[in-house]
């Protein structure tokens, strides 16, 4: 097994909110909290896994791409499409343009968006509105046995065509739940 090198992306490699340095990275890339939405210009490509700590998000001009995991304390955001080798999991919402792809699950603390359809190997979650265009596939995995658990939908509300999967919609919460949270 290779070990990967990690970028960490600070504030000074981050100028009025816009990540300055190389969108395509060979390791892993790691960008430090506190940071806001760091925007990648392009089309951001990492051989490892993407991590955003708490109070960082990321967001790509065009589309994002992670041989491994992508994980955000914040949300994920991308013109394009978002595709992961493994999970895709943020704090806030995911958006993409185009489509969602994940080896594993995929889970949101709040809505998840894509232009096009979403695929993901295990479930996926999210609190409020799963939305999309085309179709859902979900528990996928060619690596695992088809159980309930890894192709359940849970999302307060469904906006979309489920191909694969089990759905279960929690319902929305009302406004008063939605500003304490």
């Amino acid at each position: 097994m290779t070990n990967l090198t990690t970028t960490t992306i600070t504030a000074a490699e981050v100028k009025n909110g816009e990540y300055t340095g190389s969108l395509e990275i060979d390791g892993h890339l790691h960008i430090e909290a506190g940071l806001g939405f760091v925007r990648f210009p392009g089309f951001l490509k990492v051989g490892g896994r993407i991590w955003a700590e708490a109070g960082s998000g990321i967001e790509a001009g065009w589309g994002i791409e992670a041989g491994e995991g992508i994980e955000a304390g914040e949300g994920i955001e991308a013109g394009w499409g978002i595709e992961a080798g493994e999970g895709i999991e943020a704090g806030w919402g995911i958006e993409a343009g185009l489509g969602i792809e994940a080896g594993e699950g995929i889970e949101a603390g709040w809505g998840i968006e894509a232009g096009e359809g979403i695929e993901a190997g295990l479930g996926i979650k999210c609190k409020l509105v799963l939305s999309f265009r085309k179709r859902l596939f979900a528990g996928v995995s060619v690596y695992r046995s088809t159980e309930d658990e890894i192709k359940t939908v849970e999302c307060g509300k469904l906006d979309g065509v489920i191909c694969y999967g089990d759905v279960v919609e929690t319902g929305l919460p009302d406004s008063s739940e939605k500003a304490a949270a």
